[in-house]
């Protein structure tokens, strides 16, 4: 994004700047119309509940940036679940491939292989590639019927114009400038091969930054994440010679309910999910930097209203020139 650099330097986060922020975004979707005067009091009431119980909420943590491999090292033996959020994606990605004739194909960035399965089971020549060890080594014992290989998505192990179809999924947050990787997506594919793409939409409003908290043995760190416009994924793509054939943004909201995806949807205008002095909002682990899942069911209302209508995915198909 135009203006924000690339954080590698510790960030702060406070649990109490989280939850005011929740309610911060609440009240001017409010303010805007969509709620009425006892959701703006309720809110308002929330705000100085939360300011009431600041000391109980902790002194915040200084969260130093790790890397992409140090972080999946430590996620890679409970990466497989439950994850909810792949029964969003599997069901919006896969359609765009099925009628595809099977082919080579590669999955950039495959993690423990889920894709790469179905792949197989397609009957595609299946070339999996990720940057972590620890993931791929998942990989390899899951599924056997397809190659692996230890690589990054701006040099990937495989020559020009070798596959037929590739697929990136949930990776290209991990990638702050698009265009150079776009480039080399569009490098291993044959002319009228398909780039099948699904990335996250980020989880802090008004940011284009979204760092993804990990650790082992009580020690954390973040990974750097980016939130990329849509007209960043087209542009690039255009570059590159790639032309989009299939684009939407998905909610996981009513519209789309039946892939499985989270439901954001407006709060009632009564208040209900105010914050409640009175509970024991307390951290399953304090040592850890703040949750944001763990957190919202405290301030309930504020983030249905604050994340209402809001994109969590973002799926494309494009077909290379």
């Amino acid at each position: 994004m135009p203006g924000v650099t690339t954080p590698r330097r510790s960030i702060y986060q406070h649990p109490l700047a989280y939850l005011v922020g929740l309610e911060g975004v609440a009240l001017m979707r409010a303010f805007a119309g969509e709620h009425d005067r006892a959701f703006v009091e309720a809110r308002l009431a929330d705000v100085r509940a939360l300011l009431d119980a600041a000391d109980r909420l902790g002194d915040g943590h200084e969260v130093p940036p790790i890397t992409n491999r140090e972080g999946y090292r430590h996620w890679a033996p409970r990466y497989d679940g439950p994850n909810g959020f792949w029964g969003m994606e599997e069901p919006l990605v896969r359609p765009l491939m099925e009628g595809l004739r099977p082919g080579v194909a590669i999955d950039a960035a495959c993690g423990t292989g889920r894709h790469t399965e179905w792949l197989v089971e397609q009957g595609h020549d299946v070339l999996g590639v990720d940057s972590s060890a620890d993931m791929l080594e998942i990989a390899r014992a899951k599924v056997p019927g397809a190659r692996f290989a230890e690589g990054d998505l701006h040099e990937l192990p495989a020559p020009d114009a070798a596959a037929d179809l590739v697929l990136v999924t949930l990776a290209l947050c991990h990638v702050r400038d698009l265009g150079p990787v776009f480039a080399e997506l569009a490098r291993v594919l044959r002319p009228g091969g398909h780039l099948v793409v699904s990335d996250t939409r980020g989880h802090y409003i008004g940011s284009p930054l979204y760092p993804l908290v990990e650790g082992a043995d009580g020690v954390f760190g973040y990974i750097p994440n980016w939130r990329h416009a849509t007209s960043e994924y087209l542009q690039a793509a255009l570059d590159a010679g790639l032309a989009p054939r299939f684009c939407r943004e998905y909610t996981g909201g009513p519209d789309d309910a039946d892939r499985g995806g989270p439901e954001y949807t407006a709060a009632p205008d009564d208040g209900t999910g105010a914050f409640d002095p009175a509970a024991d909002h307390a951290f399953e682990d304090p040592a850890r930097p703040p949750n944001m899942w763990e957190m919202m069911p405290w301030v309930e209302a504020a983030a249905r209203a604050a994340y209402a209508g809001a994109p969590s995915l973002i799926v494309w198909d494009f077909e290379r020139d």
